[in-house]
């Protein structure tokens, strides 16, 4: 297989992995919807910045080392499922909170800020994501592949987490869907926060019932 087309294997695969909705597809709809379009770019971001972290982490075989040490593996799936389950507890108790109509174009650099790092710690919690990059690492990356493979990934995967997450939140910071969230603001903070709690419950319970 040449480096060509192990680099465009390896970019097609997460391409299909970012596209499919997840905790992080529900994160920047929502967060470009209900705060800014800035804040929605900040979080798709984060998100390009968790990928190129984790791609960086499979490149240094780091992520298969910890595939390795069961107990860690465990831990961090189930502080992930946690962590997701919270978030989702705190979307749906805000759901009832009244949200002026802010303009698009203003967003205060600490709210992007925060924006940026809710996505990162978004992406990174899932354990699942990691376990998505080791496998197409080891599927397409080649055994002696050359040192411009190794660093142009991480940068590559930047920019394709960022472009979609930027695409998403393009979309559901405009007019329309921003004021269909605002007149149903109360179904779909709910509707996000079942899904988010659910996600966490669902890796916390598999990584219990496989540990047993």
């Amino acid at each position: 297989m040449s480096e060509t087309i192990a680099l465009a294997g390896i970019l097609g695969a997460l391409l299909v992995g970012a596209v499919s909705p997840g905790p992080s597809f529900v994160l920047v709809s929502r967060v470009a919807a209900k705060s800014s379009r800035l804040d929605g770019m900040a979080a798709a971001v984060g998100m390009g910045i968790g990928g190129a972290l984790f791609s960086t982490l499979a490149l240094l075989g780091l992520v298969t080392l910890l595939l390795q040490v069961e107990w860690l593996y465990m831990a961090l799936r189930i502080l992930g499922g946690v962590y997701l389950v919270y978030l989702g507890i705190g979307i749906w108790r805000g759901a009832s909170e009244p949200l002026a109509c802010a303009d698009n174009h203003r967003a205060r650099p600490s709210s992007a800020f925060r924006s940026l790092a809710l996505g990162f710690v978004t992406q990174v919690s899932n354990p699942k994501t990691a376990i998505v990059y080791a496998s197409i690492f080891a599927a397409f990356l080649p055994a002696s592949a050359p040192a411009w493979l190794y660093l142009t990934l991480p940068p590559l995967v930047f920019f394709l987490e960022t472009s979609w997450y930027a695409v998403v939140a393009l979309a559901f910071s405009a007019q329309g869907p921003r004021s269909a969230y605002l007149r149903a603001k109360r179904w779909f903070d709910r509707a996000a926060g079942v899904v988010m709690g659910a996600l966490g419950a669902r890796l916390v319970s598999e990584t219990v019932l496989f540990r047993n």
